[in-house]
């Protein structure tokens, strides 16, 4: 006979002999679950204010989007620095920011539908370039606010640990 008790959903991607992915069978914590949808709101409310602020139809090049993205990568670029070289910050901070703030701001599913309405407009020059825009865009802004965050907190750690000899 089955057993009537519900069976308990785990990630499947999760290896239970490694003690750090055990993580996963201990409760939810909630005030992290508030955290990054108190961060999500506040992200996409700014999205949602670049997006009308720089409107476009569905034959235009999606100024907005790319903005936002593009302006979403250099911010996530710098804060992962900030929070995980330099800084000790609250256990909160990075999911409200990283996974919240940036996570609601930034927004892919708009950038799928940018190419496909420009395609459906008939314009798939202005689609590729969007898509090559786009990712060239992101992958630089991640690596160049990685790149300069981290040279310029090597800079004042120097400059710290300089002043107080």
């Amino acid at each position: 006979m089955p057993d009537p008790r519900p069976a308990r959903v785990i990630d499947p991607d999760v290896d239970l002999h490694d003690r750090a992915n055990r993580r996963e069978l201990r409760p939810r914590q909630w005030d992290l679950l508030a955290a990054i949808a108190a961060g999500g709101v506040l992200g996409a409310e700014a999205r949602y204010g670049l997006a009308i602020a720089l409107p476009h139809t569905g034959g235009q090049f999606p100024w907005s989007t790319v903005l936002t993205n593009v302006s979403g990568c250099l911010l996530i670029g710098v804060l992962m620095v900030v929070l995980l070289e330099l800084a000790a910050p609250h256990r909160l901070l990075r999911p409200f920011l990283g996974v919240g703030v940036l996570g609601g701001y930034t927004t892919y599913s708009t950038f799928a539908v940018d190419v496909q309405r420009l395609l459906l407009a008939h314009r798939p020059l202005l689609a590729l370039g969007y898509l090559a825009a786009t990712g060239f865009g992101c992958a630089l802004a991640v690596w160049l606010a990685t790149a300069l965050t981290g040279a310029a907190g090597r800079v004042l750690t120097a400059r710290s640990a300089g002043a107080r000899r």
